[in-house]
């Protein structure tokens, strides 16, 4: 779920009332960031900690304390005196010990400046202090990490994070389309307790974890015939090379059985340079296909548009679940109404330029364009990006 900043300050508040304890959700929130730092970087380096007098401050040092545990080098920069800081975040404080070792790489930043509640422009101290971690960043290669919102987000002086941890539920703030080159990579950490209110946005920020299950283990005794038949239609003269990547792609991610439909006149060449595993069968009519069997279908990357009028056919007819990419969106741009009444399951990957095509943005935000398109059209589309959206 995504909460506005008001929604996760009461949930927070609720949280508090029935018993939860901040410093142990504080705990938490740390423990965790430490180990998000620890992913990037494995081996200890040195940690510069930019912290605020609010509890904000106090999350990016319980992470530094757990980061030095393990060997890090702290090192702390903070922007008020100690009688300004909040009691909790004053004992975060009293509770690390600032170490330097001859360690200077990997170099990580955190930023624990403002937290959510914050306001309008940044004023000084912290102003100052956001330009330093933004220049760290700039001339000393920082990986600069920030707790539950990059400090100043929305204003003119903005942390630029490489990763955002947000605590308890992504922000709307973090994920509004002018965010992302601030935000950077986004991780949610669930804090026990904290529940969101029945009126938050009911999307899902999708992690690892969330995908994990859909990928189980295979059994020992597991042979290709039980894992999927998948058909690639892909390539061209022109384009070879993606039907290659695209065939090569399905082969990696697990299907038993991989083939690839190409041109009759590229499939002696695409035959030799294919990885063994990938079936290459040439093929100038699409219909040829529609009688034969698929778990699912790719079609696009690398067709060229010499066939535009006979992709739309095939995918007007097609009975297997099918994934449109490159070429073939392309393709159904011109007359989208062929995903009107399909008879299987359809899954558009477009990049930005391919969705303006297919259907133009008119001015709305990423999120307003997919959820108006998948309104319009019965598909499921993915919206590629550096935030990939899917509806």
């Amino acid at each position: 779920m995504i909460l506005s900043a008001a929604q996760m300050l009461e949930a927070e508040r609720i949280a508090f009332s029935a018993g939860a304890k901040a410093e142990d959700l504080m705990e938490i929130a740390g423990r965790e960031a430490a180990r998000l730092v620890r992913q990037f970087h494995p081996k200890p380096g040195r940690c510069v900690v930019f912290f605020g007098k609010g509890h904000n401050g106090g999350d990016a040092l319980v992470t530094a304390r757990h980061l030095a545990e393990v060997g890090w080098s702290i090192e702390l920069q903070k922007s008020f005196s100690d009688f300004d800081l909040a009691p909790l975040t004053a004992k975060q404080l009293g509770r690390i010990w600032k170490t330097r070792s001859e360690v200077d790489r990997p170099l990580v930043v955190l930023d624990g400046l403002l937290g959510i509640g914050a306001s309008g422009e940044p004023r000084e101290p912290v102003a100052t202090a956001i330009r330093h971690i933004n220049a760290l960043r700039a001339t000393e290669a920082a990986w600069v990490l920030a707790l539950d919102i990059p400090s100043g987000l929305g204003s003119e002086v903005c942390v630029q994070a490489d990763a955002t941890v947000a605590l308890g539920f992504a922000k709307k703030q973090l994920i509004a389309d002018a965010a992302t080159h601030f935000v950077g990579r986004l991780a949610v950490i669930p804090l026990p307790g904290v529940y969101a209110p029945s009126d938050a946005d009911r999307a899902e920020i999708l992690q690892s974890d969330d995908l994990r299950s859909l990928l189980p283990p295979r059994g020992f005794d597991t042979h290709k015939g039980q894992c999927g038949r998948v058909a690639v239609i892909a390539g061209s003269r022109k384009y070879p090379g993606a039907a290659r990547l695209c065939s090569t792609a399905a082969v990696k991610a697990g299907a038993g059985l991989v083939t690839l439909f190409v041109p009759p006149d590229i499939a002696p060449a695409l035959s030799a340079a294919l990885i063994p595993e990938v079936m290459v069968s040439p093929v100038a009519d699409l219909r040829e296909i529609l009688d034969q069997k698929f778990d699912a279908i790719a079609i696009g990357p690398g067709l060229g548009r010499e066939r535009d009028e006979m992709v739309r056919a095939f995918l007007s007819e097609c009975s297997a679940p099918c994934i449109i990419d490159a070429d073939a969106l392309n393709a159904i741009s011109a007359a989208p109404s062929c995903l009107k009444n399909t008879p299987a399951p359809r899954l558009l990957t477009p990049h930005p330029l391919e969705m303006e095509r297919l259907f133009p943005q008119n001015f709305r935000t990423r999120r307003e364009w997919l959820e108006a398109f998948v309104s319009a059209y019965p598909v499921t589309l993915l919206l590629k990006g550096a935030r990939t959206l899917v509806g």
